[in-house]
């Protein structure tokens, strides 16, 4: 006789993801495109890490084929892994960040970045985007590991970075011999130079290119947050990249750094605090992105407010704009920006990505919205819509769920039950 395995609660005690050649997921509530109303009681057919089939009603086992895999999720609420296009997985904001840098080796580094992608996976987010690493080589090689199955984390879309000297995204708050250790080589000065820097990026395999158009809170100097990079550089940077298949991510706080960062033909906008009238007729434009990092916001002004480790530098230019990133955000989002989810995690800690969503409810967003963002947006912006964002016959299986219905209430995002990627089981 043919016999089939049950999945059941008793997964959660296994140390090791769990993979079968078919699965059957029995969905009470199946959102399989974000946008789209949710089904009831479907089964999704996984073969080989990719979905198979969705099929109405609850099928046996042996409907999808010898030994299937049953997982009952009968009660929960299931739809695509959520994606966050903006972390910094080697780090985490603190008071003892300094210390940190000097005391801790790249190895060490390394470990911790581990131990920070599996926190963001189990909390349901199965894609990111990187976006700046005191050592990509070894982002780099974090993202190559996973991808390979050597380690439990995240699809790792990883940024190269490049900046302006004195810039946001350069070195700074150390002694000059250490700005010196410490300074990339792909901290630039001029287009041609922007150019070589951008070329060198992608020549060590950086994803995409994260670029610092304006200031930046957490720069330990009173450089502000208006535009750093000039127009010429901002050009030379995107124009690069393009022409090496990579799309560019610019951070931006000052209306003016997001309007040369979009004219110069950039992605995805970062942050995007003090975007005006004009950024708006830009995005709708061109298309770009904005990845409104409200939790990164939040998390600042709150420091600023209660700690004493930030600088009196760092701490002016937290609560300002931490103080008016949610009534920018929601100005941008009820004009029809496209948005992107992503946090910024690293400002905030690890495996808490989901209180973003919770940010952007505030501001005004709708579930089904926020849901897209971190969705199909997400996918479209890395260019996976062909294989993420929604569950559909062919896509890879990403999949997680809830106890009850993200769309009734956000907040249950906070609490996922269930996260399946590439096929694998790792929580249940």
């Amino acid at each position: 006789m043919k016999k089939y395995k049950l999945l059941t609660l008793a997964l959660a005690s296994l140390s090791m993801p769990v993979l079968a050649d078919t699965q059957v997921i029995h969905a009470g509530t199946l959102l399989t495109v974000p946008g789209e109303k949710p089904l009831k009681e479907q089964s999704v057919i996984i073969k080989d890490g990719r979905i198979e089939a969705v099929k109405a009603g609850f099928i046996s086992a042996s409907e999808a084929g010898q030994d299937a895999t049953l997982i009952d999720l009968k009660d929960s609420f299931v739809m695509p892994g959520l994606m966050d296009m903006h972390v910094h997985l080697q780090g985490e904001l603190g008071p003892h960040n300094d210390s940190e840098r000097l005391r801790m080796s790249d190895a060490d580094v390394a470990m911790q970045s581990a131990h920070f992608a599996k926190k963001t996976l189990l909390a349901g987010f199965t894609t990111v985007r990187d976006l700046g690493a005191q050592s990509p080589q070894h982002i780099y090689a974090l993202r190559d590991a996973i991808a390979k199955g050597w380690l439990d984390g995240p699809r790792i879309v990883a940024s190269g970075g490049v900046a302006v000297t004195g810039g946001h995204g350069d070195v700074d708050g150390m002694r000059h011999d250490l700005l010196e250790k410490y300074t990339s080589k792909t901290i630039c000065d001029g287009p041609f130079d922007c150019r070589r820097a951008t070329r060198r990026a992608i020549k060590f395999n950086a994803d995409v290119i994260k670029i610092t158009s304006t200031g930046g809170v957490l720069s330990d100097t009173n450089t502000g947050t208006g535009q750093q990079m000039a127009d010429d550089e901002l050009k030379e940077v995107v124009e690069s990249a393009h022409a090496l298949g990579r799309k560019v991510a610019s951070h931006a706080h000052a209306a003016e750094g997001i309007n040369a960062a979009l004219r110069a033909g950039v992605d995805s906008i970062e942050h995007g605090s003090y975007a005006d009238k004009e950024s708006i007729k830009l995005f709708r434009k061109t298309g770009a992105y904005l990845v409104p990092t409200l939790l990164a916001g939040d998390t600042v002004k709150q420091m600023a407010e209660k700690s004493n480790f930030m600088s009196d530098a760092i701490k002016a230019k937290a609560v300002r704009v931490g103080g008016d990133m949610m009534t920018n955000f929601a100005r941008s989002y009820n004009a029809g920006v496209k948005i992107a989810f992503g946090t910024d995690s690293g400002v905030s800690r690890h495996g808490i990505n989901a209180q973003e969503a919770v940010l952007m409810a505030q501001a005004g967003m709708t579930p089904m919205d926020v849901l897209e963002s971190a969705t199909i947006n997400a996918a479209d912006l890395i260019d996976r819509s062909s294989d993420l964002g929604t569950l559909e016959a062919g896509k890879i299986a990403d999949i997680i769920a809830t106890g009850g219905s993200p769309l009734s209430d956000i907040k249950e995002l906070l609490d996922v039950d269930f996260v399946m990627k590439d096929g694998k089981v790792y929580k249940h």
